[in-house]
Formats: structure tokens, C-alpha cells, sequence
């Protein structure tokens, strides 16, 4: 996963003090100045959500305005979890 995140430029993974991620580490790549996708790490697993905040300052810190989550238990081998992070970022 680690090459996931880097090759997306997703932050580094710091707490959510927001609850929207029931205070899991969470990490996030722009995909505007408001639209940002947001792994959330819980335990060994990861999910991978759409969100939209006013700014990205707000990540981890205020719940969002939209939320979505996108892939459940993120696999990198799976095709159609590979498909839906790409469709966002490429």
C-alpha cells in the first residue's frame, strides 16, 4: 500500500479528530482546492472515501461537508479498486 499512497501523493497519515473517521488515522490526496480522496487506516485494513471540505485545513479537524465512501477494505490486487481510485486521479 505504501506505493499506493506515494505514487498518488496521498499526505502522510495523521489522527482524525473530526469523528467522521471514527477517530482512525486517515490520509488524503487534492483533487481540488475542495474535493479530496481520503484513505482512512483502521487496523490493518483500509477505505477509501470522496469527500468535500471548504479547505484542506479542515481534513481531520471539521466533518466534511460530502462524504462517500468509495471502497470498502481497499485491495490493491483488485482490479475494480485499482479502477475506483484511478478514475479520481488520472
Amino acid at each position: 500500500m505504501e506505493n499506493v499512497f506515494k505514487y498518488y501523493e496521498f499526505s502522510d497519515f495523521f489522527q482524525d479528530h473530526s469523528k467522521s473517521f471514527s477517530g482512525n488515522e486517515i490520509a488524503y490526496s487534492e483533487l481540488n482546492a475542495t474535493h479530496f480522496l481520503i484513505f482512512e487506516k483502521y487496523l490493518e485494513t483500509f477505505n477509501l472515501y470522496v469527500s468535500k471540505y471548504t479547505n484542506k485545513t479542515d481534513i481531520g479537524v471539521k466533518p466534511p461537508e460530502i462524504l462517500e465512501l468509495l471502497v470498502e477494505n481497499y485491495d490493491k490486487s483488485i482490479p475494480e479498486h485499482r479502477i475506483a481510485l484511478k478514475q479520481y486521479l488520472n
